[in-house]
């Protein structure tokens, strides 16, 4: 049987669009590598939740100041070859985890995976734009994000396998054992993510940059206002992601094992709405429309968790339920930035613009955690809403800035 060009070329980018959401599922599981893990680390080592909020904030840093300049690498030698690099610091992390006895250990832990994962996302989506077919690029975006999200809804994984086998070592040794496998399994399929591939001649990004000053790009206003969209939402999402099952557990009065299932409840809406997400980047032009309209409604269920005037089960609902509406933001977010960046500048943008999850995640940990010590419960969820509002003007900004820049040429003199 014939293979037509067309059919071909969906396989193709059904395959690299696997390859590329598998290690980037990955690189978020791996983000949550401790936290799970944090009532044993406490029992053990009687850390106090602060404490553990400065390793989020060392690994997050790290990853920052990384992925900044994580693009440039990236532009120079390949995605390719930086992506393995990174998994292969997984790897080391998972391992040095498994054999750390004391707070100098999980240190470590948190550079070698915070530089791990500062490649993830210039990496990643320098391999879609370059060989991904423009008409399926949206939805490339949304399976990308939705990997994520499966990755932090299966971070609880570990919390089981520490019960089960009575260490939380063995968790830990049980991430290596994973992120071992994913290497495998890339590199037999290393010929999907080469990047000097054909695209389609539809596709998005030409071939033909313009040749330009490396740190060009650094002058448009977008990139920034990107950097700071970035920084508000993951300053809410640390919240959820890190504290809001104590925070449940304290303010609902509900079991600690019930109220965890928040995180994964989260992630799990947001990735069927980064789905629905994924048909709607295609249709709406102004996508920053689409994401004020989300995250407003969002950052809304968050404040009504934060009230406090339902019981423990609907308020958890209501939390998990949050994530719906920032699901759907993300391939409009992502597409946004798409549209934000100049040819050639692939790797260096997104590493720029993605360091603020980073820069957002390092500064709200350790708030979020002082609220916790302070017993300021409803905090964690009122301040991811006044988080959420801010990101939404950010984008605003970002959409009246690329519209400006769609019209100038139009609107200048001959």
């Amino acid at each position: 049987m014939t293979t037509t060009p067309s059919a071909a070329r969906l396989r193709e980018d059904m395959r690299t669009t696997g390859l590329v959401t598998l290690a980037h599922g990955t690189s978020h599981f791996f983000q949550l590598l401790l936290p799970p893990l944090f009532p044993l680390l406490v029992a053990e080592f009687g850390f106090s939740y602060s404490e553990l909020g400065l390793l989020l904030s060392l690994f997050f840093v790290t990853s920052g100041i990384g992925q900044a300049l994580a693009g440039f690498v990236v532009d120079k030698l390949g995605a390719r070859p930086v992506l393995f690099g990174s998994l292969g610091l997984f790897a080391a992390a998972a391992v040095v985890a498994a054999s750390s006895t004391g707070y100098g250990g999980f240190v470590l832990v948190m550079v070698l995976s915070g530089l791990g994962n500062a490649p993830f996302h210039p990496a990643d989506f320098t391999i879609l734009n370059r060989r991904v077919s423009s008409e399926r690029l949206g939805h490339a975006y949304a399976a990308h994000g939705i990997s994520g999200n499966l990755g932090w809804a299966a971070s609880p994984i570990l919390a089981v396998i520490a019960a089960a086998s009575s260490s939380w070592r063995i968790a830990c040794l049980s991430a290596a054992v994973w992120v071992v496998v994913v290497i495998m399994l890339l590199f037999w399929q290393r010929d999907a993510l080469a990047e000097q591939a054909p695209k389609a001649k539809n596709t998005v990004e030409s071939a033909a940059a313009p040749q330009e000053h490396p740190l060009a790009f650094l002058k448009l206003p977008a990139v920034w206002l990107c950097f700071a969209f970035f920084f508000w939402t993951t300053c809410a999402l640390a919240a959820i992601q890190s504290f809001a099952a104590p925070a449940l557990e304290r303010l609902y009065q509900m079991p600690l094992t019930l109220a965890a299932s928040v995180v994964t409840g989260f992630m799990l809406c947001s990735a069927v709405g980064m789905i629905l997400g994924g048909f709607i980047v295609g249709r709406i032009r102004r996508m920053e429309l689409t994401i004020g309209v989300c995250l407003m409604a969002s950052a809304l269920l968050m404040v009504v968790v934060g009230l406090a005037l339902t019981s423990g089960i609907v308020g958890l609902v209501i939390a998990a339920l949050s994530g719906f509406g920032i699901g759907i933001a993300g391939p409009s977010r992502d597409m946004l930035i798409k549209t934000a960046t100049p040819p050639g500048a692939t790797g260096r943008v997104y590493g720029m613009v993605y360091s603020g999850l980073d820069l957002g995640s390092s500064v709200a940990a350790p708030v979020w955690g002082a609220m916790m010590d302070g017993h300021w419960y409803s905090g964690i969820f009122y301040g991811s809403a006044v988080a959420l509002a801010i990101s939404v003007a950010a984008a605003a900004f970002v959409g009246a800035n690329v519209a400006a820049r769609r019209l100038a040429p139009t609107t200048a003199p001959a």
